[in-house]
């Protein structure tokens, strides 16, 4: 088994929280996404989306997206519940990572890939978009401000994938200059706790 990394990228970093979370060690194989390593063979063969992070397991089978993997390491090895520990707490959790995913660290993706000097001659970047995607992480910031101020963590009481997902959405916006405000005391409260486990240096 060994996963295909990248340092700098987020998706990834969601990917060894997760594992660092779990206790669980993976060999890594770092992938080099400025020279588009990801969007050519060997690469593309096992994964033509071309994403990374994506494991490999040990009979042959790939399995790319973050979610997807974490998935698998969740089933493999339940303890600690990063996904739910019942039915319900399960189907919260993932209505607030998919929250996580599409109106928060999306939009901050999207920011820095339109409006980036890095994605300049990779995409057709619209910096309209960018900056109104930018806008709208700020906006969402503010939103999850006013649902953190009754609850430690983002889907309730417990760490979750929710509040990994989130919290690599609000560490990469920095690079846009997408950060949490000075009146958002609870969204400030939860970073503060989230960022100083030791899993959120993976």
């Amino acid at each position: 088994m060994k996963l295909y990394d990248y340092k700098s990228a987020p998706n990834p970093r969601r990917v060894r929280i997760f594992l660092a979370e779990k206790g669980i060690e993976v060999p890594m194989v770092q992938v080099d996404i400025p020279t588009a390593e990801n969007r050519k063979p060997p690469y593309t063969d096992k994964n033509p989306m071309g994403g990374v992070p994506m494991l490999e397991l040990e009979d042959g089978t790939y399995i790319a997206e973050s979610v997807a993997i974490c998935r698998y390491f969740e089933a493999a090895h339940p303890n600690p519940p990063l996904m739910g520990r019942d039915a319900k707490d399960q189907a919260v959790v993932e209505m607030w990572n998919r929250r996580m995913e599409l109106n928060f660290a999306l939009p901050v993706m999207n920011a820095f890939r339109h409006t980036h000097e890095f994605f300049k001659t990779r995409i057709e970047q619209v910096p309209e978009f960018g900056h109104s995607q930018k806008r709208g992480a700020l906006q969402q910031m503010e939103w999850l401000d006013g649902e953190l101020a009754n609850r430690e963590f983002i889907a309730g009481d417990n760490y979750s994938i929710a509040d990994i997902t989130a919290l690599v959405g609000v560490d990469f916006g920095r690079i846009s200059d997408i950060r949490i405000g000075e009146g958002q005391k609870n969204l400030k409260r939860w970073y503060d706790g989230v960022a100083a486990r030791p899993s959120s240096k993976a």
